[in-house]
C-alpha cells in the first residue's frame, strides 16, 4: 500500500525491507491527527477560555452587588474583605496568560488572533475596574450612599449578563447573528440607562448638602461604576465586530 511505501521511504529502508515494512501503529496515527487538530485550531480551547473570562467578569459584578447589600445592612460601611475581588481579578489574569500561551502554540485559530486578544483584554478590564471601585469604597471615610449605587449595580448586572451570553454564542459562528444583535441591544440599553442614572446622581450631588470633599469623592465613585458598565459595552462591541466579520 502507498502508506506502507511512504513509511518505508521515511525510514530509508531497502527494497527487501520494504516488503516487510509496517505502517505506523493506529495509536500513532491518532496522535498525529490530534496534533494536527490542535495545530490548526480546530479544538474549542479558545472559546472555552473566552467564556471562562466572561464568567469571571460576571462573578466580579455579582460580588459587587453582594458587597453593596452587605454595606447597606452594616451600620458602618467598612469591614468587608476584598480577597474575593482580588482572586477574581487574578483568575481573569491567569486566563489571559493561558490565552497568550495557546495563541503562541497554535498555527491557525478559529477567530483572528487580534480579535481573541482584544476580547480577552476587554473582559479582563471588567473585574479590574470592579476591584478598583471596591478598594475606593473600602477606604471612604463617610457613610456610603448605597441607595445611590443600587440602580447602577442593577444596570451593571444586566450588562454583564449580556456579555456572558454574547461570548458564549461565538462558538456557534455567524448562524445566530440576530440573537447576538438582540443581546447587544440589551447591553446598549443598559449602558444608555447607566449614563442617565449617572447624570441624575451628579445633579443630586451638585444640589445636595455635600461639602467639597464629599462631592469630589462621590462623583469619582459614581463615574467609576459607570465606567464598569462601559467596559461591558466595549466587550460586547468586540463580539459584534467578530460575528459581523465572519458572517
Amino acid at each position: 500500500p502507498r502508506a506502507t511505501l511512504d513509511h518505508a521511504a521515511r525510514q530509508k529502508l531497502n527494497a527487501t525491507e520494504i516488503c516487510f515494512a509496517k505502517p505506523p501503529a493506529p495509536h500513532n496515527r491518532l496522535a498525529t491527527m490530534l496534533s494536527l487538530k490542535k495545530l490548526f485550531g480546530k479544538d474549542e480551547k479558545f472559546f472555552d477560555l473566552l467564556e471562562a473570562g466572561a464568567e469571571e467578569a460576571k462573578t466580579s459584578v455579582d460580588l459587587f452587588a453582594a458587597y453593596l447589600k452587605k454595606v447597606a445592612s452594616s451600620a458602618s460601611g467598612g469591614g468587608v474583605a476584598l480577597d474575593d475581588f482580588i482572586q477574581t481579578r487574578r483568575k481573569e489574569k491567569r486566563i489571559r496568560h493561558v490565552m497568550t500561551e495557546e495563541l503562541s502554540k497554535t498555527f491557525v485559530t478559529p477567530l483572528e488572533r487580534e480579535d481573541i486578544e482584544s476580547l480577552s483584554f476587554a473582559l479582563y478590564r471588567i473585574p479590574k475596574q470592579i476591584e478598583k471601585i471596591v478598594e475606593r469604597l473600602s477606604i471612604y471615610p463617610g457613610r456610603i450612599p448605597h441607595a445611590a449605587f443600587h440602580r447602577q449595580a442593577e444596570l451593571l448586572l444586566q450588562a454583564a449578563d449580556a456579555v456572558v451570553f454574547m461570548v458564549k454564542q461565538l462558538r456557534h459562528g455567524s448562524t445566530n447573528i440576530e440573537t447576538i444583535r438582540e443581546a447587544n441591544d440589551r447591553l446598549q440599553y443598559a449602558e444608555g440607562e447607566a449614563d442617565k442614572v449617572m447624570l441624575a446622581l451628579l445633579k443630586e450631588l451638585y444640589h445636595g448638602p455635600y461639602d467639597a470633599k464629599e462631592l469630589v469623592i462621590l462623583q469619582e465613585l459614581y463615574e467609576m461604576v459607570e465606567q464598569a458598565v462601559d467596559r461591558c459595552r466595549n466587550a460586547g462591541n468586540i463580539v459584534v465586530q467578530i460575528v459581523l466579520k465572519h458572517s
